[in-house]
């Protein structure tokens, strides 16, 4: 949790994609493409088995944010570029750092990799309420 949001404060977290975790969100999003589902047909087309939908990764970095801000309802802002496929279990882990304070919001600048060092996701930058 972020006792006081200034500029250069920095915070780290983890995710662990558990075997389920696509499953799950193809249930809750809607999302039943063999990609995220099959594991034969992700070999098939070249992505090495199932892939993590985009958004259950992206929320794994909301998760992250709303932790080290405390609440949810700070999360004002995110976005990212998709840039690597998320394997089961993959580690994702998020670097976030405090870029600027102004006008009651603090800009943040993430990183978020995986155990590889692969960026999963890039320009990734969130707003939170201060």
């Amino acid at each position: 949790m972020a006792d006081k949001i200034s500029k250069g404060t920095t915070f780290e977290a983890q995710e662990v994609v558990d075997k389920y975790r696509a499953i799950y969100y193809a249930g809750a999003s809607g999302d039943f493409n063999p990609i995220h589902i099959d594991p034969e047909f992700g070999k098939m087309v070249g992505l090495g088995g199932v892939i993590l939908h985009g958004l259950c990764a992206l929320g794994f970095v909301a998760k992250s944010v709303t932790d080290w801000a405390g609440d949810p309802g700070k999360l004002k802002k995110l976005r990212c570029r998709f840039a690597t496929p998320v394997h089961i279990e993959d580690v994702i882990t998020v670097t976030g750092e405090v870029l600027d304070v102004s006008g009651g919001r603090a800009s943040l600048s993430l990183r978020v990799a995986r155990q590889n060092g692969d960026e999963v996701e890039k320009n990734v930058m969130a707003e939170v309420e201060v």
